[in-house]
């Protein structure tokens, strides 16, 4: 989710990116208690304040400038942004915290954010003056480490379930509701070239943001990756591949492959978030429409991954400044900020005032906002241990979808996410 050329490239992460060589946490508490302890050794101007994020492409970089250039205008200090790769965010600020030149904010990936609040990097954002009131409990966690807030967001977003109306409508089929809703309308679906449904199960954390709606809905926990119900989530995987449903190729695809299928008519339903829309929008023949994700019993609650960044402010030992980053964080994720940001992005504000005015602005995703309103962070539970559990369900969906039962997937991917190896 990043960069411009193409809408593909142009939209912003949605989830974690585990990665076979994560920073361990030793190294990143080292480096990080040495710029907390000694303060940071740059010579810095007290007007100049610098926010490090991602938003490497042209216009995200623009919406990011135009928000601190008014936020600095408002608090009296000129606000910079420098960007990277949203894979490197995280070793960038460590490399920074080694040689004590943080920046004043760090946006990170709210998955990677409990690695630096572990380390004791990140300064409590209530205490500097934040206020959560207006946010929801899930928001809250999302930006949250050990019940301390660390992380304010402006927007986050989830997945979804879109679908093409005319060939839903052609097919007499409604929109599902339940895993057997989905099953039915996906096999009717199938026909020469097109699949029913198109989903990302490949080894990477794009296919774990998308096994969590199935994996929670159905009361599973990345704390027991081996129980019934995590297992019972992976076979309605294998059932839909088996009935013919979906592509092979769902091992390989990223959530960017997956919307190209459903663009080009050969899936007529997918599971994908926001980050899509615009891309979706420059088809003006797509007719195109969106639900929560299915569940497993009617009634049940559809229970998706939060996805987006949080802003942070590293502690640098700088009273003042930090204080003057918390501000800057405030204004960014005020509510006239969260609402120009979430309608410029397609992503839904994380302050419910400006969710609600978002609601009337887009109403065509206003299952989207009903869908995060049930969603939750990946690391509410293990915090800084999710990419362990991450790098094991990967492999777990690989060895399961090309043979291997669930059953003995999962029993592999517990010890891997629990021993490590």
């Amino acid at each position: 989710m990043t960069a411009h050329p193409t809408a593909a490239a142009r939209r912003p992460r949605p989830r974690g990116r585990a990665r076979g060589a994560v920073t361990s946490l030793a190294a990143a508490a080292a480096l990080v208690a040495s710029a907390a302890l000694t303060g940071c050794a740059a010579e810095r101007d007290d007007d100049v304040y610098t926010v490090l994020n991602s938003s490497t492409d042209e216009t995200y970089h623009r919406w990011d400038a135009e928000a601190m250039a008014r936020c600095g205008k408002r608090l009296g200090v000129t606000v910079e942004q420098q960007s990277v790769p949203a894979s490197q965010v995280m070793t960038k600020a460590l490399r920074m915290a080694s040689s004590k030149s943080l920046p004043d904010v760090v946006q990170f990936d709210a998955s990677e954010m409990p690695v630096f609040a572990e380390a004791g990097g990140l300064v409590d954002l209530r205490g500097l003056g934040l206020s959560t009131d207006h946010v929801p409990d899930g928001i809250v966690d999302f930006g949250s480490y050990r019940g301390t807030y660390y992380g304010a967001a402006r927007s986050v977003n989830t997945l979804a379930l879109f679908y093409n109306k005319d060939v839903l409508a052609e097919a007499g089929i409604r929109t599902p509701a339940t895993w057997d809703d989905l099953r039915e309308a996906a096999r009717e679906l199938t026909c020469g070239k097109r699949y029913g449904l198109a989903l990302s199960a490949g080894g990477a954390e794009d296919g774990v943001f998308q096994f969590t709606p199935f994996m929670w809905s159905n009361g599973g926990d990345e704390r027991e990756l081996d129980s019934p119900e995590v297992v019972e989530a992976l076979d309605f995987w294998k059932a839909l591949l088996q009935d013919g449903s979906l592509s092979r190729s769902t091992v390989n695809w990223t959530q960017a492959d997956v919307n190209d299928q459903f663009m080009a008519g050969n899936a007529a339903m997918m599971i994908n978030g926001p980050w899509q829309v615009e891309t979706l929008n420059s088809d003006p023949d797509l007719n195109w429409g969106i639900a929560e994700i299915p569940v497993p019993e009617a009634g049940a609650d559809s229970v998706a991954p939060l996805g987006g960044a949080v802003l942070t402010v590293p502690r640098t030992g700088d009273d003042d400044r930090e204080r003057m980053a918390g501000r800057i964080v405030a204004c960014l994720t005020g509510e006239k900020e969260q609402l120009s940001y979430a309608l410029n992005s397609w992503m839904v504000p994380a302050d419910e005032r400006a969710a609600a005015e978002w609601r009337s602005k887009v109403p065509e995703l206003d299952a989207l906002a009903d869908q995060v309103a049930t969603a939750r962070s990946r690391t509410a539970q293990l915090g800084a241990g999710w990419p362990a559990v991450s790098l094991a369900l990967q492999s777990a969906f690989q060895s399961a979808l090309t043979g291997q039962s669930s059953e003995a997937a999962l029993k592999r991917a517990q010890q891997r996410a629990t021993s490590g190896n």
